[in-house]
């Protein structure tokens, strides 16, 4: 059996690994063509198209690593089915389950990478892309609305017009409420600067108080304000949850949660980040009913193409059951382990059939 899972783990990484260059070749062509139509625009150059299009392949092949998993394993499979392989196995005794429990332990190595991938490579690089690409352009973040981003604070409501790629505010506004909901100061700051340990440095401030019928001006050249908000926080808005680490989205979400505010997507890109890893191995098991079936039912061509159909199906479907979950207020395990569960009742039902033929 170790002989046997070496030997198939050679293959299966071999091809897996080519079909992940594939893909990361392809998505940087089209990732760069994109680029492009910024070339040219308030300082933006083609090294920085270049430099931005690097750093985001590594969370590309955290996206496409199952597809790659089963395509890889795909391809191995029916190769040695090509060669007879996989028949001279099964006459030495190599059942189903033993197959399958091979498939798994290499699926384990595959899971480990693509977690290490997703939880420590993708998500600073990408924040470094999304830096780089706004330093090129030398202008500030996009607005998520018109009047800039909001964020909660306790009684606090922030509005920031930029977020700067250096993770600074520019044209701050703070709204102070009391208990019964009530505006009581309104603090304007041209800039705010994190200083860790002490919170916000606020440059050019006016803060107006409402003290009953009367209000109160002040001008301070700066002002220091205490937040439990952090440069790592407002980083959500240079990156979607489901490119987020695993600490920093569960951070968010406590955060979330302390202001009273909705947490549904994250939850479920939270969760979506712990069930991730473990889609290779659902989808390697998946390419075992066509390893057995005989290679003349399909070349091996074909077999790859619907790899990429069947891939495709579950990138979809996980994007799919993630906005229902969302839309209907799914509880967030259900939203993220339902695409995985689905295809795994698909390859028991697959391999049912083939042990029955």
């Amino acid at each position: 059996m170790r002989t046997l899972r070496r030997y198939l783990g050679r293959e299966i990484v071999a091809a897996t690994s080519l079909a992940l260059v594939a893909f990361l070749a392809l998505f940087a062509f089209f990732d760069l063509l994109a680029e492009l139509d910024e070339v040219g625009r308030a300082g933006y150059r083609l090294k920085h198209a270049l430099i931005y299009v690097v750093l985001s392949l590594p969370s590309r092949a955290y996206e496409v690593f199952p597809i790659a998993a089963l395509i890889g394993t795909l391809f191995a499979l029916t190769q040695l089915a090509r060669n007879s392989e996989i028949t001279v196995m099964r006459t030495a005794g190599l059942s189903t389950p033993r197959a399958l429990l091979l498939l798994v332990q290499v699926g384990l190595l595959f899971s480990a990478f693509s977690f290490a991938l997703g939880e420590y490579v993708a998500p600073p690089l990408d924040r470094a892309a999304q830096k780089w690409r706004l330093r090129g352009s030398t202008s500030a973040m996009p607005q998520e609305l018109r009047s800039g981003y909001w964020v909660r604070d306790g009684r606090l409501f922030v509005n920031s017009q930029r977020v700067q790629p250096d993770r600074g505010l520019e044209g701050v506004r703070v709204y102070e409420l009391d208990a019964d909901k009530r505006l009581v100061s309104l603090t304007d700051a041209a800039r705010g600067d994190y200083v860790p340990g002490r919170g916000w440095r606020l440059v050019d401030v006016v803060q107006t108080r409402f003290l009953g019928d009367r209000t109160e001006v002040i001008s301070l050249p700066s002002y220091q304000w205490k937040s439990e908000l952090t440069p790592e926080m407002l980083s959500v808005v240079m990156l979607v949850p489901e490119r987020m680490s695993l600490r920093a989205l569960w951070g968010y979400i406590q955060h979330l949660q302390d202001n009273h505010q909705k947490t549904g997507r994250h939850e479920v890109a939270l969760w979506k980040k712990l069930v991730f890893p473990f889609a290779s191995i659902v989808m390697m098991c998946l390419a075992l009913p066509f390893a057995f079936i005989h290679h003349r039912s399909g070349g091996v061509g074909a077999k790859v193409l619907l790899g990429v159909v069947i891939g495709m199906t579950f990138h979809l479907l996980s994007g799919l059951f993630t906005n229902l979950g969302i839309i209907n207020d799914w509880p967030a395990p259900i939203s993220a382990l339902a695409p995985s569960l689905l295809f795994l009742l698909i390859t028991g039902l697959m391999l049912w059939w083939v042990d029955r033929r």
